[in-house]
């Protein structure tokens, strides 16, 4: 079994007894952030309920202070978010979109999050490598994504 395939059935597991969404995401960041040494930044951002226009920070690890609030069309996060597709770029110093948290990151991946077709977050993962995110880590990380979308469904 692979390490995606060991961690998905673990957050399958995990979710099942989560609290809440907030506990759910905390467990993912952190696992993702101790299981692969190229994530040094692993995120949540969801979709501010008093102000949809907003994505506000949640649950992360990572060793800087993220962006607290980005607006829904601005950065990666928002393309992400508008066209409600995983981003990825591989070399962030080549993407004006890219909103800097930390000048030593050079990859972003960004993957919304869905709950009943409706934006409700995003799962974001940041590297201080180039060249960090293959189209295995996509597919993993969009596995993640739906997870907490699912879990996320079912506490609306």
């Amino acid at each position: 079994m692979s390490k995606h395939q060991e961690l998905m059935q673990a957050f399958r597991l995990f979710a099942e007894s989560a609290a809440t969404a907030s506990a759910l995401m905390s467990h993912i960041s952190q696992q993702l952030h101790d299981e692969f040494s190229r994530y040094n930044w692993v995120g949540f951002y969801l979709v501010d309920q008093a102000d949809p226009g907003m994505l506000v920070v949640g649950p992360y690890v990572g060793s800087f202070s993220p962006n607290v609030r980005i607006p829904i069309n601005k950065g990666l996060c928002g393309a992400a978010a508008t066209t409600r597709k995983t981003v990825v770029v591989n070399d962030v110093a080549k993407d004006p979109r890219y909103l800097s948290g930390s000048e030593i990151v050079k990859a972003n991946m960004v993957i919304p999050i869905l709950a009943k077709n409706d934006l409700v977050a995003e799962l974001d993962i940041e590297s201080y490598f180039t060249n960090t995110f293959t189209k295995a880590e996509q597919t993993f990380a969009e596995e993640v994504a739906q997870l907490v979308g699912k879990y996320m469904e079912k506490k609306r």
